[in-house]
């Protein structure tokens, strides 16, 4: 009896034991879930879409696949904000039917009623969209692809689908899509941009339900690396002038400049019905080839909300790569979206810049603070987990007194898996290493090459803010005149930040934040 007792005890022990290390393991929530950058509860995200401002809410849908974590028959999932930093998801907005998967577009505040959806209590807001006809493609058609329109009368909470879709029927293109829709203020017009294969279309309408076609762009500008998507297209004030521009943002797939997804814009005017780039940036293309919005793998579909507070132009993208997006480490959901950005232009003789920074919203969220100011030397730790969560960190940098060479910052943890970025001032670039950082061994080249962003000269003098979300880094350098977005997959979460330098010269200044989650 009392070997079988004993024999019990040491079963329970063991069992108990067994159960304490898989407790002890991270789960994929503990590792992977980012702490504000939007990610689903279940399922597959991509491509954000109808995004909007109402009544105190910013709206957020998104290519959804509910029933797996691998893209899918597309929805469009919804998640809302008071402040664009913390999202809350909504059920389900759009649902496939008839006419195809509910592919990628945008949503409007129509003020006006032009749709006659609403009354005059109550603006409509219209969604438009693509519809991806599977059994047309199936078929081998060429015309898989229209455009259809919703609307909702309850703040997104209801949709009702036109009953006369498609509103824009396929001419005979095969990559055909992402209508973005936004009202000229100056023609009172609706104007649709669309992505055509390799070029932009665009449209105009009174109503959004009839649509004239009046001009394309792009079919020689830019990067054509891939399929032109996910299109966008604004009006934006010079920084310190007066004067306006448009800016064409269209996102490539694949031909970005580290290999894979990524945003290209382009600068010029707007008549009403066509898109003429402006002189300094048709010189700036023959130099560069294309303008990037941001340098770093995970940063593709960026479009802007409607109807914004005080005319700002606030964009968000999908924070992943085509290349690995569907083989991460994470199986219950996949995904996240970047941080929502504030967008600015800025002139130079070299051209223009479009800028993006972390909307001012963040700054709310900023908590326990940590200053220093350091000499460089070999290498310099500047911060570990007993000084702040670096799961959750957002970090202003400025250095000065810099030389040729190198400026190594590193993101480490206890397994000895790191995050390699920072200056290289001899090769005059950014860069961001992450062979090291933990899972790399999934997709097509989600470690290599290194991740590059070339600079213009080599800089005594820098700023950067970090945006660090547990397993993502957004870097903007000098006021976001450059930006690189990249995820990681640790296997423990980082808990040491260290900058190491081949010169030992320069000075840091650090102004480091803990945010706050609650």
């Amino acid at each position: 009896m009392k070997k079988i007792m004993s024999a019990l005890i040491i079963a329970a022990t063991l069992q108990s034991g067994l159960h304490a290390q898989t407790e002890a393991k991270p789960t994929e929530e503990q590792l992977y879930r980012p702490h504000f950058h939007f990610s689903p509860k279940k399922g597959w995200m991509n491509d954000p879409n109808g995004l909007y401002y109402k009544d105190g809410v910013y709206h957020l849908f998104f290519q959804y696949y509910p029933d797996g974590n691998k893209w899918g028959p597309m929805h469009w999932g919804h998640a809302t904000s008071k402040d664009l930093v913390k999202w809350e998801e909504q059920k389900i907005a759009l649902y496939p039917d008839e006419l195809g998967y509910i592919f990628s577009g945008s949503a409007v505040v129509d003020k006006n009623n032009t749709s006659g959806f609403g009354d005059a209590k109550n603006s409509p807001v219209v969604a438009v969209y693509t519809y991806h006809n599977p059994n047309r493609e199936k078929d081998g058609k060429i015309d898989v692809e229209s455009q259809g329109i919703a609307y909702s009368l309850d703040n997104s909470k209801t949709w009702t689908k036109y009953s006369a879709n498609p509103v824009l029927n396929n001419p005979g293109i095969r990559d055909f899509r992402d209508p973005k829709v936004f009202w000229d203020v100056k023609r009172k017009q609706w104007i649709m941009v669309l992505a055509a294969q390799d070029r932009a279309h665009l449209y105009s309408s009174k109503d959004l339900k009839s649509w004239s076609f009046q001009s394309e762009f792009g079919k020689d500008v830019g990067g054509h690396g891939g399929v032109w998507e996910c299109p966008d297209l604004f009006p934006i004030k010079v920084e310190g002038t007066n004067e306006e521009k448009w800016v064409l943002i269209m996102n490539i797939n694949p031909g970005g400049p580290n290999m894979g997804s990524a945003g290209q814009y382009f600068v010029g005017d707007f008549d009403g019905k066509t898109f003429k780039l402006d002189e300094l940036f048709t010189k700036q293309l023959l130099k560069d080839k294309a303008a990037w919005l941001d340098w770093g793998k995970d940063n593709y579909a960026s479009v802007s909300f409607d109807n914004v507070p005080e005319g700002k132009r606030v964009i968000i993208g999908w924070m992943s790569n085509w290349e690995y997006a569907q083989e991460v480490p994470t199986e219950g959901w996949r995904s996240a979206m970047t941080m929502a950005r504030e967008v600015s232009l800025k002139r130079t003789k070299e051209g223009y810049i479009l800028k993006n920074v972390p909307v001012s919203q963040l700054k709310s969220y900023e908590g326990k603070s940590i200053k220093k100011t350091i000499t460089l030397t070999s290498e310099n730790q500047l911060l570990t987990k007993s000084d702040m969560d670096l799961t959750k960190a957002v970090l202003d940098l400025d250095l000065k007194k810099m030389t040729a060479g190198k400026y190594t910052f590193m993101l480490k943890n206890a397994l000895g898996e790191k995050l390699v970025f920072g200056i290289d001032n001899t090769a005059k670039e950014l860069f961001i290493d992450r062979s090291q950082s933990g899972k790399t061994g999934f997709g097509n080249h989600y470690a290599t090459p290194i991740t590059k962003a070339p600079l213009n000269k080599a800089f005594a003098n820098a700023k950067m803010k970090l945006l660090i979300d547990k397993t993502s880094i957004e870097i903007f350098f000098n006021d976001g005149e450059k930006v690189l977005t990249e995820i990681f997959f640790p296997n423990e979460n980082f808990s040491e930040l260290t900058l190491a330098t081949d010169t030992q010269t320069g000075t840091l200044k650090m102004n480091a934040h803990e945010l706050l989650t609650k």
